[in-house]
C-alpha cells in the first residue's frame, strides 16, 4: 500500500483543530510525532499498519504543520497534549487506542498510558525512554557552562531559536535531519557533553550542512514536504513544548513513583543521541521496573535518532508483531 493512499481531514479536539493522516480499518493505532516533525514521519508506518488490518492514525501535533497552534506558551503541556489524544479517541468514536510516539511523541505517548491506561491500551515508544519524574526542575539538571549550553536550555527563550532556524527553514531542517542521522553519528566518550550550543552561536554551528547526496531513508520530496509545513507553520508550536518541560514536572508530581501498567514496546537506535544523552542508558536498564509489562528493548544497530524513517522495515515489523500480541480491540 503506498502513500497516495494515505487519507486526510480535521478534528475537533480539547479545544482545538488537529489535521490527521489516516490509513486502513481495524483496531486503532495513534502515532505522534517528535520535533522538527509532522505525521509525514509516519509515513512508512501509516501504510504498514494498514496492510496488517488496523486503523493507523498520525496527526500533526499541538503547533506542528496543519493543525492548531494556540499563541499561549503554558498551553502545550503533556497535560495539554495528552488531552488532545483523549478528545481524538472522541472524534474518532473510539473506546481504546495503542498510542505510539517518537522522539517528543514518546514521553506523550508514555504519559498517555500512564495517565489513562483505560483508553490506552498499550503504548509503543521509540528513542525516548520512560525514566520517571526528575529529582529536580530538569532545566536545573541541564548542562551547561560559560561557553555553551545543552539546546534543551538554548530553546527556553521565546523568538530566539525561532529566528535562527526559519531564517531558512529548508536549510535548517536538512541540518539537524542529517545530523542526528546514523550515518553521521561517531562513537561518544562517555563524559562528552552532547547536543551543547555555543552561547556565541545557535544551534545550526554545530550541525554540518552536508551537499547531497542526501540518505537512502531521506529524499530531497521528503525534504521538501517538511520544509513547506515548518514554512507555513514556522517553528513556535513545536519550540513551546520544550518550554513547558519545568511545567510539567510540576503539574506531574501526582503521580511521581507511579508505574506504566499496559504493554509497552521500545524501539531505539543505538547510534541515536538520545541513547546516549548521559544516564539514558541508565533508565532504558531501569524501565522494566518502572514498566513492568515492558517487552524487552530493541536497540537497532547503526540506526539513528529517526528510528521509523531510517529503519522502517524493522520497526514496522517489531510494531505488527507487538500489536498481534494484543488481541482484537475497538
Amino acid at each position: 500500500m503506498s502513500i497516495d493512499r494515505i487519507s486526510h481531514r480535521f478534528v475537533e479536539t480539547n479545544g482545538i483543530r488537529l489535521h490527521l493522516a489516516e490509513c486502513g480499518t481495524g483496531p486503532l493505532v495513534i502515532l505522534c510525532h517528535g520535533f522538527p516533525e509532522t505525521w509525514y514521519s509516519w509515513r512508512h508506518q501509516l501504510a504498514a499498519l494498514a496492510a496488517a488490518g488496523f486503523h493507523a492514525v498520525a496527526p500533526d501535533m499541538r503547533g506542528y504543520g496543519q493543525s492548531a497552534a494556540p499563541p499561549e506558551i503554558e498551553r502545550y503541556t503533556l497535560l495539554h497534549l495528552v488531552g488532545d489524544l483523549t478528545g481524538l479517541l472522541e472524534a474518532l468514536q473510539a473506546d481504546t487506542a495503542v498510542i505510539g510516539g517518537h522522539d517528543w511523541g514518546a514521553p506523550v505517548a508514555w504519559h498517555a498510558a500512564l495517565l489513562r491506561p483505560d483508553r490506552f491500551r498499550a503504548v509503543i515508544a521509540l528513542s525516548v525512554p520512560f525514566g520517571g519524574r526528575a529529582s529536580a526542575r530538569p532545566t536545573t539538571l541541564m548542562p551547561q557552562n560559560e561557553h555553551e549550553q545543552f539546546y534543551q536550555l538554548y530553546f527556553q527563550a521565546p523568538g530566539v531559536a525561532e529566528a535562527e532556524l526559519e531564517a531558512d527553514a529548508r536549510r535548517s531542517l536538512r541540518a539537524i535531519l542529517l545530523s542526528a542521522a546514523g550515518e553521521g553519528a561517531r562513537p561518544v566518550p562517555a563524559d562528552a557533553p552532547i547536543a551543547m550550543v555555543p552561547r556565541d552561536g545557535g544551534l545550526l554551528t554545530r550541525f554540518k550542512d552536508r551537499p547531497t547526496p542526501l540518505p537512502m531513508w531521506l529524499s530531497e520530496a521528503d525534504l521538501e514536504v517538511y520544509a513547506g509545513d515548518f514554512q507555513r507553520s514556522g517553528f513556535r508550536g513545536g519550540l513551546n513544548w520544550y518550554r513547558n518541560i519545568d511545567r510539567n514536572w510540576e503539574l506531574l508530581a501526582p503521580w511521581d513513583g507511579a508505574k506504566i501498567i499496559v504493554p509497552a514496546l521500545y524501539i531505539a537506535g543505538e547510534r541515536d543521541l538520545v541513547v546516549n544523552f548521559p544516564g539514558a542508558r541508565q533508565a532504558i536498564a531501569r524501565m522494566p521496573a518502572r514498566v513492568p509489562a515492558l517487552q524487552p528493548p530493541r536497540l537497532l544497530a547503526g540506526c539513528g535518532h529517526w528510528t521509523q524513517q531510517e529503519r522502517p522495515a524493522e520497526v514496522n515489523a517489531a510494531m505488527i508483531e507487538f500489536l498481534r500480541t494484543l488481541g482484537a480491540s475497538a
